[in-house]
């Protein structure tokens, strides 16, 4: 085998001249190349290579050994598979981690699925009626409150102008004169670090939820007011749906994007009542947030602490993004799915768990983030925090939710898109995506993980290869749609 030294030696025990200039070049490659030439010579290096392709390229596969059999109410085996034919007996499959930082082709596909989930709730489609895009609906944003005055980009206008010389109980400048470009390091750092209040940062950061929980419950409550009915009958009349994503602003502090619905006492096939409109709801919304209060853990380090969402709130209908609401769907499912493939990353910070404060020193971060890190460790060590779980969730700033989380019956589930893209990639068959009366034994177990050099080199070809093909697509696409 061409990655192997191994060979046989001549009459006199000498390896050949042309043996020797062989061992010369493998020696002189590097240990990838080295490795390329070793996984190419594999037997059932085919049959990988399609493994890996069906995975789109991941960087990071699971390696899965055992079998699968389905079979009818009578008993009969419908389909059957095993690894024992495949290469090294296992099977590939994807990471599905959503962090474009971690696996790039397995985030393209999960936001490609978060834009096809928020889009249905929007258009119709994926099991929702088209009568939906009739429904009130609107784009909110919801904002934390300010911890301390922090560069920001102002589009060419001074960051924070200053008529006379400010200086903070630090001795440091108040205002800052420099136009900052959204790409500038500096953005979202403090201008005193002594004066921003970290440990609120943090406390805000893992109280996200609850504050989304007391938006929502306040927001029916006075949904019930405007129809004259009690809280507890509203599902009766109305629903509240809702699908939000997390995001990480420049300075580390969570804010939501939501698309807020109101659907009829069934859902979205059912219409909502007459005097439930956009703009009712565009005027309780914000009267909704103002509202709620979430009481942070009192604790002798930061004493007590009231949570409450920031004064900046955007609250759009669909219809004033432009003026046509079928492009203003589209616009708003790319924009939520394009953040459910983004973490800490975005803020300069870490996206692997941190499990020693020590280690923070060593990361590649700014001052403000590693002051940010230090906190949620600090703060973590005490017992009257301990339930928030700061410390395993350091390296998310101490927020702990997911990135994307929605109603049950805003739309479809990740679970149903993945299950009708494998049926396409089965080709539709029938008696395969009929399985009403059949029963699949699954028997599976893990067997490895990841790639080595050689075999890295070749999963991130494919995934060139893969990325090129979608581009050549789009623009064909484009090329049509410009003509008709």
């Amino acid at each position: 085998m061409p990655g192997s030294t191994a060979r046989t030696t001549n009459d006199h025990g000498a390896w050949s001249r042309a043996e020797q200039t062989r061992l010369a070049r493998l020696h002189a490659l590097s240990p990838t190349e080295q490795d390329l030439i070793r996984v190419a010579n594999l037997p059932g290096f085919a049959r990988w290579v399609e493994q890996i392709r069906a995975t789109g390229g991941c960087e990071h596969p699971i390696y899965l050994s055992g079998s699968t059999v389905t079979r009818d109410a009578s008993g009969a085996v419908v389909s059957a598979y095993s690894t024992a034919d495949e290469p090294g007996e296992r099977l590939a499959v994807r990471c599905r981690n959503r962090r474009a930082s971690r696996c790039a082709p397995c985030s393209y596909e999960h936001q490609g699925d978060t834009f096809q989930l928020v889009r249905a709730g929007l258009t119709g489609g994926k099991g929702v009626p088209v009568v939906v895009r009739d429904h009130p609906c609107l784009f909110v944003t919801l904002t934390a409150p300010s911890f301390g005055a922090v560069h920001r980009a102002t589009d060419g206008e001074p960051c924070r102008p200053r008529r006379e010389r400010d200086l903070c109980e630090h001795g440091r400048h108040r205002g800052c004169p420099t136009a900052h470009t959204h790409d500038d390091r500096v953005v979202g750092q403090p201008l005193c670090r002594a004066c921003y209040a970290y440990g609120h940062h943090t406390l805000w950061n893992a109280h996200v939820g609850p504050l989304w929980d007391g938006f929502t419950r306040t927001l029916r409550r006075r949904l019930a007011t405007a129809a004259g009915v009690q809280r507890a009958h509203l599902r009766d009349v109305v629903l509240v749906t809702f699908a939000k994503v997390a995001e990480y602003q420049a300075r580390g502090a969570i804010h939501l994007h939501a698309v807020v619905r109101l659907d009829g006492p069934h859902g979205p096939h059912s219409a909502p009542p007459a005097w439930a409109t956009d703009e009712l709801l565009a005027a309780l919304v914000p009267e909704a947030a103002a509202a709620v209060r979430v009481y942070a853990p009192e604790s002798e380090a930061l004493g007590s602490y009231v949570l409450r969402w920031g004064a900046q709130l955007d609250v759009r209908p669909l219809r004033g993004f432009n003026d046509g609401r079928e492009l203003a769907d589209e616009a708003v499912a790319g924009y939520l799915a394009k953040y459910v493939t983004k973490s800490t990353e975005t803020t300069g910070a870490t996206d692997t768990r941190i499990t020693h404060r020590s280690t923070i020193d060593l990361l590649p971060v700014t001052d403000h983030v590693a002051a940010l890190l230090r906190t949620c460790w600090d703060l973590g060590g005490l017992i009257e925090l301990t339930h928030l779980r700061l410390r395993p969730w350091a390296h998310m700033l101490g927020f702990r939710g997911h990135c994307l989380s929605k109603s049950r019956v805003y739309s479809t589930t990740y679970g149903a898109l993945r299950a009708a893209r494998a049926d396409y990639q089965r080709g539709g068959d029938a008696h395969l995506s009929d399985n009403s009366d059949r029963t699949t034994l699954p028997a599976w177990r893990f067997v490895g993980h990841g790639h080595t050099s050689g075999q890295g080199e070749i999963a991130a070809g494919i995934a060139h290869d893969l990325r090129q093909s979608r581009e050549v697509v789009r623009d064909d696409c484009r090329t049509v749609w410009a003509h008709e």
